[in-house]
């Protein structure tokens, strides 16, 4: 007489367990532990289709010589008869897209089973390819891909770290000073006109943001830099101030790098056709369909509005 054998792997997999009379065990469904923050801290290019093989805009620039200096105003006089023009240079960026796909397939006895013991496969596998998904744009949207030599939002080469070594402490002023030093290094690569808006931080350079700004503890740190930075002065609002996991050592030298940007489609964006899907398929006993997608890679638009602060 044969008997079939199973492994502990074929057994998890089914999602079906020993239980023993006296075990209490927990039919609540724990998923992987895992945070995607894209959609906080970025604006979506949304005109992008499916279709699109890469994405592009255009950036302008003026150039207007004056006279009689060439760098001054454009004075002339009433008997001139040659009158300087203005010039216009347009340049066109251009970034691939690439298809993003994912199958999702399951048999009619998987299903059988899985209905049995309260545990929908379909549901959990659905569950899965949702969380690699939104992985997959987190990725692509901080730091890119190494595979396909693309950047994202943290890591772009043309943005020159400064460096804010020592400056981030536990005294509230230091802190302050350290942010609007972020601040000062974006506002001045875009010549003084977009303070940003938003700053991201590493995890444990955030969390000493949580502390009382005195003793009485009223007020935390968090709170003082947010409104009390340069950005609230200028642009009439508070900082945003968000963690991420991305830039814990990312800095030179392993240290932890600061973000400071003006966030909307207009300055920085990301390419994303949403997730779609297939008709069903039936295959002998087998549901197929495959979801798929499309990413862009993270314009900058006005990368002279970002600012990267290594030193953390």
């Amino acid at each position: 007489m044969a008997f079939k054998t199973y492994d502990q792997r074929t057994i998890d997999s089914t999602g079906a367990f020993f239980v023993g009379e006296l075990e209490r065990f927990d039919k609540t469904l724990h998923e992987p532990l895992s945070i995607q923050t894209w959609g906080r801290d970025i604006d979506l290019r949304t005109d992008v289709s499916i279709g699109d093989e890469s994405t592009s805009f255009s950036r302008t620039d003026f150039a207007a010589a004056g006279t009689p200096n060439s760098n001054g105003k454009n004075f002339i006089s009433s008997t001139s008869t040659e009158i300087p023009g203005i010039e216009v240079d347009i340049n066109k960026p251009t970034s691939p897209m690439y298809l993003w796909a994912l199958q999702l397939g399951y048999s009619i006895v998987e299903l059988e089973a899985a209905q049995q013991l309260g545990r929908p496969l379909d549901q959990q596998k659905m569950a899965g390819l949702k969380l690699k998904y939104n992985m997959d744009i987190d990725e692509m949207v901080y730091i890119g891909d190494t595979a396909v030599g693309k950047t994202g939002l943290i890591n772009n080469p043309a943005i020159p770290p400064a460096n804010v070594s020592g400056a981030w402490g536990r005294d509230p002023d230091a802190i302050l000073e350290a942010i609007n030093n972020i601040l000062n290094a974006a506002w001045e690569r875009s010549t003084f006109t977009m303070v940003p808006t938003h700053l991201l931080l590493p995890p444990k350079q955030y969390s000493l943001l949580s502390q009382p700004v005195t003793s009485a503890g009223s007020r935390s740190i968090l709170d003082y830099v947010s409104k009390d930075c340069m950005s609230n002065g200028i642009n009439g609002k508070p900082l945003v101030i968000s963690p991420l996991k991305w830039l814990d050592k990312r800095g030179v030298g392993g240290s932890g790098r600061a973000v400071a940007y003006t966030k909307g489609e207009q300055y920085v964006r990301f390419p994303l056709v949403p997730i779609n899907h297939t008709p069903v398929e039936f295959r002998g006993l087998h549901h197929i369909t495959t979801y798929y997608a499309k990413f862009g890679v993270v314009e900058f638009v006005y990368p002279e509005t970002v600012a990267y602060a290594d030193g953390l």
